[in-house]
């Protein structure tokens, strides 16, 4: 059975003219080996949104995206939707609103985000063979592609969250928002008001972000995570706004 995903990554005023300008975008995507049914740009928190819709439209225009969203736009909207009260961010606003805005508008089975800065570096079906194991099992919320190169079998299991595996994924607990294909009917509903004692890992600075809350959601319902053994991701930080040269 073929399953409906939505490929989408976001942009910010600090990294949009290193996705938009240029190709790598369109290498992104083309990486993911995968025909989507839609993909979006989710553009958040940036200085001068007309122009950078300019850009966006191009990318809409060349076929590369079917469709862009500025966060502020829809901000107020998801979250009445998700009954998150704006004040509980403590100071993670900015980090979850974007992830927040691409669940509430996704319209698709799955949804594959990857932030600005992640990109798949070494591919394979992982995206097929993950849906197979998820559209068949009801604890395993969300795949990912490994975010280092090689897996040592005994680092992760010594190491990560490790729950088991098979001969194409590392079955384990937590969540990451660099990268992530999710099943969009459970987080698509008010899921985001949850703590967890081994959820406070996550980076003071980022307050209560979305990455924090959906691994809290997760670790007090038993839902996994699976890893793939055979593709990952790489998250690499773009120059500065005005050392970018296109």
């Amino acid at each position: 059975m073929i399953r409906s995903v939505t490929y989408e990554t976001k942009v910010w005023e600090n990294d949009w003219r290193n996705i938009l300008i240029g190709d790598y975008l369109d290498r992104a995507i083309a990486k993911c080996n995968h025909q989507f049914t839609k993909k979006n740009l989710i553009i958040n928190n940036v200085n001068d949104k007309s122009l950078v819709e300019e850009y966006a439209k191009i990318k809409v225009e060349e076929g590369f995206i079917d469709s862009y969203y500025f966060s502020d736009d829809y901000a107020n909207e998801a979250l009445k939707f998700f009954d998150i009260d704006v004040n509980s961010f403590r100071g993670g606003y900015h980090y979850s609103i974007a992830e927040l805005v691409g669940i509430y508008l996704c319209e698709t089975e799955y949804l594959l985000h990857f932030s600005s800065d992640s990109y798949i570096d070494k591919n394979s079906d992982w995206i097929d063979d993950a849906i197979d194991i998820m559209s068949n099992n009801t604890n395993i919320l969300t795949a990912n592609p490994s975010w280092i190169k090689e897996f040592i079998t005994d680092d992760v299991r010594n190491n990560w969250d490790w729950i088991g595996e098979n001969d194409k994924f590392f079955i384990t607990r937590g969540f990451s928002d660099q990268c992530y294909l999710i099943k969009v009917n459970i987080v698509k509903d008010k899921i985001y008001n949850e703590r967890n004692p081994a959820s406070e890992r996550y980076p003071a600075y980022g307050g209560e972000l979305f990455e924090k809350r959906v691994d809290a959601f997760m670790m007090n319902h038993n839902y996994l995570r699976i890893s793939s053994k055979v593709s990952n991701y790489i998250t690499k930080n773009f120059p500065r706004p005005d050392e970018f040269t296109p």
